[in-house]
């Protein structure tokens, strides 16, 4: 649906009194500190010497790698070494190998590590986090006749640990993956100070936060330093981890360059200086979506997106005049360059920012026949743009609605609608026609995500 303009009776509709024509005073922005980061990423020295050799070897070393996967000699170990990859942050060099690992230990029956709780749990964790469909009932076997968990799993801190981790993959009505947690998080944490040191940090890291909910490019980094403390660690893939990580870190480095020479041509900050200026942690929000070089266009065109919706949130959120806002958010709704003389100066600076930005990645991915992804995009972005009216529309008229109807619109204005279809938008051809479409009709995980994302933000 499109606004009418503030000329007709809209503005007096959403201001009793008023002839439409006045402008509610919102110019209360709020003190946001500067940008830490400057043209910090314009300094990076490229050793491009330094890159070639580290690439070479990464090369050698996958080989080896993948004659061990290949070479593995049962479930257990491979569902070890599949583990270390991946927490070492480079099982994304071997997907098709360990794709073809975990269907075959889907597909095997064998019993011969039933009664080990470190390798049934992980062997459950590794095949939920890739799709299969495995029963929680596997865990049974370790409870007691009460149907309890065995008191005697207390003195197995490998298993527990396994178990706690394993556990957070679990659905509604999952009861004893529930109950898993209560008992692993108890005899973990009293535990704790009776551990070796590098046992004692995984642990305590753990019980932090579980690596479910944690951001998987630190998560990395901080077991490529755990790793290299383990006495049976394997030297190859230990060198293969940190040649791989700063051969992307440099990726990621250069993604930021590139970034930040577009945000300083672009001055959006500079026009709007009531608008938060932190490209950095927005592109850092891209990287946690997805890491790997083969997404590095995605980070980017995510980054760009999400700083010029930035500045349209902090345009809503105390800055815009309710008329303005009506303008602002009709412009959106139209998509249409014939709006921009509509528009206040500043209004329109804002709507360009983001008008010219999905036109840009419109004309990037027209050559390999993806500008179909772009009206999807375009349809996030003005449910968007209606959440932050209606929240502006409320602060102004000092209105609080009832939970139900707050969240109704707080689940699109915490942006993470929009961003489900943005993060498909810059993929290859990965991302299809279907995923697009089952992203717009707002998914009940997105909108469960959003739940959450909106209640703890608001706590």
């Amino acid at each position: 649906m499109v606004l009418p303009a503030p000329s007709t009776s809209l503005v007096s509709i959403l201001h009793p009194g008023t002839d439409g024509n006045s402008q509610v005073n919102r110019r209360t922005p709020a003190d946001y500190h500067p940008s830490v980061w400057g043209d910090h990423f314009l300094t990076f020295p490229h050793e491009q010497t330094k890159l070639n050799t580290w690439a070479g070897r990464v090369q050698e070393l996958k080989e080896e790698v993948m004659r061990m996967l290949s070479n593995a000699g049962d479930s257990k170990e491979e569902l070890d070494l599949i583990n270390v990859l991946e927490c070492l942050g480079v099982a994304y060099l071997f997907e098709q190998e360990i794709e073809k690992a975990l269907h075959q230990i889907y597909g095997s029956h064998s019993t011969a590590d039933a009664n080990d709780l470190h390798t049934t749990a992980l062997r459950f964790r590794l095949l939920r986090q890739h799709g299969y469909n495995i029963s929680s009932d596997v865990f049974a076997q370790f409870k007691d006749d009460n149907g309890n968990f065995k008191e005697a799993l207390r003195t197995d801190v490998r298993g527990l640990l396994s178990l706690y981790e394993a556990a957070y993959l679990g659905t509604r009505g999952e009861d004893v993956l529930e109950e898993a947690i209560t008992f692993t998080r108890q005899h973990l944490s009293s535990s704790v100070d009776h551990l070796d040191p590098l046992l004692a940090r995984k642990v305590s890291h753990a019980l932090e936060l579980p690596l479910h909910k944690r951001v998987q490019r630190l998560e990395h980094k901080y077991y490529i330093s755990i790793y290299q403390e383990e006495e049976k660690r394997n030297e190859t893939l230990l060198e293969l981890a940190k040649l791989d990580f700063n051969l992307v870190q440099s990726l990621h480095q250069r993604e930021l360059e590139e970034l930040t020479r577009w945000w300083m041509e672009l001055d959006l900050t500079g026009r709007l200086p009531f608008a938060r200026d932190r490209l950095v942690e927005l592109y850092f929000w891209a990287n946690g979506t997805y890491f790997e070089p083969q997404y590095s266009r995605a980070r980017v065109l995510m980054t760009k997106v999400l700083a010029s919706i930035s500045a349209m949130d902090d345009t809503y959120d105390g800055y815009g005049t309710m008329d303005e806002l009506v303008l602002l958010t009709n412009a959106v709704e139209r998509w249409d360059l014939d709006v921009v003389n509509e528009l206040p100066e500043y209004i329109q600076v804002c709507y360009l920012a983001l008008y010219d930005t999905v036109k840009e990645i419109e004309e990037e991915l027209a050559p390999q026949g993806n500008a179909y992804r772009i009206p999807y995009l375009k349809e996030g972005l003005k449910g968007l743009a209606r959440a932050y009216f209606t929240e502006a529309d409320w602060y102004s008229k000092g209105y609080v609605p009832p939970v139900e109807q707050y969240l109704d619109v707080a689940m699109v204005s915490c942006t993470y609608p929009m961003i489900t279809i943005l993060a498909f938008v810059g993929m290859d051809e990965i991302a299809t026609k279907e995923a697009f479409e089952w992203a717009v009709k707002k998914p009940k995980i997105a909108m469960d995500a959003s739940v959450i994302c909106r209640l703890l933000d608001d706590t």
